[in-house]
């Protein structure tokens, strides 16, 4: 039996990360992500998962975003019980991310079952909060730069991926002879993300796996402060509110820190900011810390200063209560909060009180996923529909994608220009196909690398 490549997810889509990678000897899963989206997408997180859970050495996470971590409670509700890894930042934010989305799916569940939109009786969640927190107890903390032995014949090593804290890079090194290498990318960030450093190059690797997010276009820097700025101007001379959809991770921290830079720079005025999202918080006092002890992934410039990440008027919404007075409260302000695409959580609530009135604004600083109520804003749709009920769009919505943390195709292609050595072959994944496609001719085109838009399902001998 030769190793082999298998694509259980975000191939030929951007969300469900899952890469199975099977050797004589050893079956490891490299992510373990939700799907997200059009409801097709959705349905595929209650499919029985195509390989034995109980058969599974171990899992390596990349990055604690719910795409890439958030099907872990599930896996191990179906019979997982190999071990976990990844970097001492994702172990962090993980603890965080996975209870709430298991908070998340017991809600909607609850709000389905109350409002009787849902076809199933009784509605019942993926997984539990509780279910979240047990998974976020298994993993293993790795540090970058090492090479650990995860499974029989299998090493691994992280190496900065620049997206959020702990985000990184993972190359698997597999027994011989001859002993062979295949890296996944995982999200890759900006080369100038504000608070993190930039994304190493593409490890040394036999077979690459590349993130296409934004492999069809490039991000437009120097015109999105200004457009931040006037948006936030423009709305508060009406009297109104800025809702900001953002991810609890990493998004939520580039924000604050660029309105406090705005505000500081008089380009914006002095407007409380109120952060909506318990996640979001949580997140933030990681990040909070990881700058006052000076991670290795934080830029050596930025340590000790925690300060970054607070704005002048700055208020933290932690009790239900006063979030929903909150969304009753006359503006101007800013309202930061999760999901950033809109599918669930706090944000909701207040998209619902502030979408029908045109004073009001909603900024969207991160890629939405076709499907998602952040893609049907994008869209320009008149009326989104939000616990059973359509709600009239009447507000300003603006798309302040360059805000986004992840790598536009330049980026990309930089990443694999400045690695080590050259592999046989590129597989584009994590993509919407025509992102996925165009990344893989350009690589093909301009860096001479054999490149291809793995099949869903696909698998590949290595």
């Amino acid at each position: 039996m030769s190793a082999s490549l298998r694509f259980l997810g975000a191939a030929g889509t951007v969300t469900g990360s899952r890469f199975f990678v099977e050797t004589p000897h050893a079956r490891v899963l490299v992510d373990c992500g939700l799907f997200q989206g059009r409801k097709p997408l959705r349905l595929r997180n209650w499919e029985p998962f195509p390989v034995d859970p109980g058969l599974l050495d171990a899992v390596l996470l990349t990055h604690a975003h719910v795409d890439h971590c958030g099907f872990l409670p599930a896996l191990l509700r179906a019979g997982f019980r190999g071990r976990v890894f990844a970097t001492r930042g994702t172990a962090e934010l993980a603890r965080i991310v996975l209870p709430d989305s298991g908070r998340l799916h017991e809600e909607d569940a609850l709000h389905a079952n109350r409002g009787g939109y849902s076809k199933h009786a009784p509605a019942l969640p993926l997984y539990t909060e509780e279910d979240g927190e047990e998974a976020a107890s298994r993993i293993e903390p790795l540090a970058f730069g090492g090479d650990t032995e995860v499974a029989p014949g299998v090493r691994a090593g992280f190496s900065h991926a620049g997206h959020i804290l702990g985000a990184g890079s993972i190359t698997l090194t597999l027994a011989g002879p001859p002993e062979r290498r295949i890296a996944f990318s995982g999200d890759l960030g900006r080369p100038e993300h504000p608070l993190l450093r930039p994304p190493a190059p593409a490890p040394a690797a036999d077979w690459t796996l590349i993130e296409s997010t934004y492999g069809d276009r490039s991000h437009d820097d120097p015109e999105v402060l200004e457009a931040l700025a006037e948006a936030v101007s423009r709305t508060a001379g009406r009297g109104g509110v800025v809702v900001i959809p953002a991810f609890a991770v990493d998004r939520t921290e580039v924000v604050l820190f660029h309105l406090r830079a705005l505000t500081e720079a008089g380009r914006i005025p002095p407007l409380p900011v109120f952060v909506d999202s318990p996640m979001a918080l949580a997140a933030l006092q990681v990040y909070r810390r990881a700058l006052r002890e000076g991670w290795d992934e934080v830029h050596p410039g930025l340590h000790g200063r925690e300060d970054l990440l607070a704005p002048r008027q700055l208020e933290e919404v932690r009790d239900p209560r006063a979030s929903r007075k909150l969304c009753k409260t006359a503006g101007p302000f800013i309202v930061v909060s999760a999901s950033g695409m809109a599918t669930g959580g706090r944000v909701l609530h207040h998209l619902a009180e502030r979408l029908p009135d045109a004073r009001n604004s909603v900024l969207l600083v991160g890629y939405q996923v076709p499907g998602t109520r952040g893609h049907r804003l994008l869209s320009g749709e008149r009326a989104i529909k939000m616990r059973g009920r359509y709600v009239p769009v009447r507000a300003e919505v603006r798309n302040l994608s360059a805000f986004s943390v992840h790598a536009d195709a330049d980026e990309l292609l930089g990443w694999l220009r400045q690695g080590e050595g050259r592999p046989e072959l590129v597989f584009t994944v994590h993509g919407e196909p025509d992102a996925a496609a165009a990344l893989a001719d350009r690589i093909d085109r301009e860096v001479g690398l054999p490149a291809v838009v793995p099949r869903d399902g696909e698998r590949v001998r290595l």
